[in-house]
């Protein structure tokens, strides 16, 4: 029904040894296979590990230096303020080092610079906001690794500062006296693709189980999680039992503030998904920053207080509502002005901006762009003479390296292979377009911008049973690096007319095998026009268990049809 290539591995003889070995389903164990697992050993520890399994933190070059001044500046009840960056990411790692630092003793003082009125990353000046708060420890999270001007200022004014970051690093590094980072070159830490929260989490875990006080360090897992699916990085190693045991822990939750998030989203703590993260509690936290008030978000978990607690999520809840708006405001135009240029037709890469465009949603703009014309996406909201850009990017195409490539038209820039951040001043913006349309036409080929799914498995609805669905259960969490499996089954019959739902979806009715299923295609209203009942289709989807008065329901959540 459309240009979408469906790409479908065989299975092999790892995927049966595997199936054999572990007694599962082979469509299941094609699905390790197809995640780069081979052996039994990644398997077991990919399938069933626990937090034993979690890396030593003191693997992290410049841990102990970290550990040890930490240590003395409680001892010596000196004041210790942490920066963090304005995202969930940054948000929830200023509260659990709070946290954690305020368990064992230590003054804590925090700063997270607004995203409308400073931006990105730590400034030369924010030294003065350091000394009048008479901080003599600086510790950034989520942020920080290119702060060399800051850093350099701060040697000079007697204060010692430690970076916990994620993000690459710049050419020349900070002059810290100690950089927690996986993603540095010297770095042997056997996980690169822990999120700012994790490196957070890192550190605090050998503040704890070098204070004998180990017992406490899963408690922070809850937020953990969250901070991590929010920051969209590989759920895989670490970030897999991070998320794996601290949505695990979201059935129990004590903290008001947190409690008060769940009840804002409709979520009982019963049970919690990556999606509920994603989509309904990472976006409330995230408004904050977006709109303005980063500083809400960091309140609402550190107060005890169940009436502020209530109060700052209902804000919450209403800026979250104030962003959509926003967003498909935006939305609407950049669509419409692509599609009446055609755009879309004539770029390898869309590049669009407005002085209008609120700067905090772009970035959630353009990753539904991205989905929609399946091509990078860089949106740009301009004022007093500047460009503030974020940008999202398709498989195989680094959008941090097309950026290094444009460096000398930017004024500051950072990200991601798939997702970026900079600012550049308007009169560059020619220049700079120039150069990323030329990397892009370079590094971009009319294959890699057609749409492609990748297919898990091929399977017939009649092995879909409660034993199955155990064992894919067992996959889970599923997210980047780990996303929910996608099956194939061929010549499905549509045994009732498709329903529209909303004028915006779709929903069949469908049987192979004599057994039946109820399928949703969420955005695909078209669908119902151009299929009838008696028809038969073929179908790539991912199996979605709902629990709906105490009963399990299963539904074939539609990728794509023919």
């Amino acid at each position: 029904m459309n240009e979408t290539i469906w790409i479908l591995p065989e299975p092999n003889e790892e995927s049966r040894f595997l199936a054999k070995t572990l007694d599962l389903p082979i469509e299941i164990t094609q699905i390790l296979v197809n995640r780069g697992i081979h052996d039994e050993k990644d398997a077991r520890s990919f399938l069933f590990g626990t937090l034993q399994d979690l890396i030593d933190p003191f693997l992290m070059p410049g841990m102990e230096t970290a550990v040890r001044r930490i240590r003395a500046a409680i001892a010596n009840e000196e004041k210790i303020i942490i920066i963090g960056d304005y995202d969930v990411d940054g948000i929830l790692s200023v509260v659990i080092l709070t946290k954690a630092l305020e368990s064992l003793g230590g003054h804590v003082e925090y700063f997270i610079p607004e995203r409308l009125t400073e931006g990105y990353g730590i400034k030369k000046d924010y030294i003065e906001r350091v000394r009048e708060k008479d901080c003599s420890l600086v510790i950034s999270v989520d942020c920080g690794i290119k702060a060399v001007d800051f850093t350099q200022e701060a040697r000079t004014r007697g204060v010692d500062v430690i970076i916990t970051d994620h993000h690459q690093p710049g050419e020349q590094l900070p002059r810290a006296l100690s950089i927690l980072n996986p993603k540095l070159e010297s770095s042997l830490y056997p996980d690169k693709d822990l999120a700012g929260i994790g490196v957070a989490f890192k550190l605090i875990q050998a503040l704890l189980e070098g204070a004998g006080k180990a017992a406490q360090v899963p408690h922070y897992l809850k937020l953990v999680s969250i901070g991590t699916v929010a920051d969209v990085v590989s759920l895989r190693r670490e970030n897999r039992l991070f998320v794996k045991y601290g949505l695990k822990a979201l059935s129990r939750v004590s903290n008001p503030g947190l409690l008060s998030l769940m009840g804002v989203c409709g979520l009982d703590g019963s049970r919690v998904s990556v999606g509920d993260v994603g989509f309904r509690i990472g976006p409330r936290i995230n408004a904050a920053g977006r709109m303005g008030m980063t500083d809400l978000a960091v309140r609402l978990f550190l107060t005890g207080a169940r009436e502020e607690s209530a109060a700052l999520a209902g804000t919450l809840n209403r800026l979250n509502t104030d962003r959509q708006k926003v967003e498909e405001k935006i939305l609407k135009q950049a669509i419409r002005r692509i599609e009446e240029r055609e755009l879309h037709r004539r770029y390898r890469i869309l590049i669009l901006g407005c002085e209008q465009w609120h700067r905090g949603v772009i970035g959630i703009v353009a990753s539904k762009l991205k989905e929609r014309f399946h091509r990078p996406i860089l949106l740009f909201a301009y004022k007093n003479g500047s460009a503030f850009g974020s940008g999202r990017s398709i498989r195989g195409f680094s959008l941090i390296e097309c950026l290094k490539n444009s460096r000398d038209h930017l004024a500051n820039f950072g990200g991601h292979i798939q997702a970026v951040g900079c600012e550049l001043s308007c009169d560059d913006l020619a220049l700079f377009k120039q150069n990323v349309n030329a990397y892009a036409d370079s590094h971009l080929s009319d294959e890699d911008l057609k749409r492609k799914i990748h297919v898990d498995a091929e399977i017939y609805f009649n092995r879909i049973d409660s034993g199955f669905l155990e064992k894919l259960e067992l996959l889970s969490p599923f997210g980047m690096g780990n996303s929910r499996p996608l099956f194939l089954s061929r010549g499905a019959e549509v045994i009732a007319p498709p329903r529209k739902l909303k004028q915006k979806h779709c929903k069949f009715l469908l049987r192979q095998n004599e057994r039946v299923f109820d399928a949703l295609g969420w955005g695909q209203g078209e669908w119902a026009d151009r299929v009838g009942k008696g028809d038969r289709i073929d179908l790539i989807y991912s199996v979605q268990t709902s629990h709906f008065q105490g009963q399990d329901q299963v539904n074939l959540i539609l990728e794509d049809i023919r």
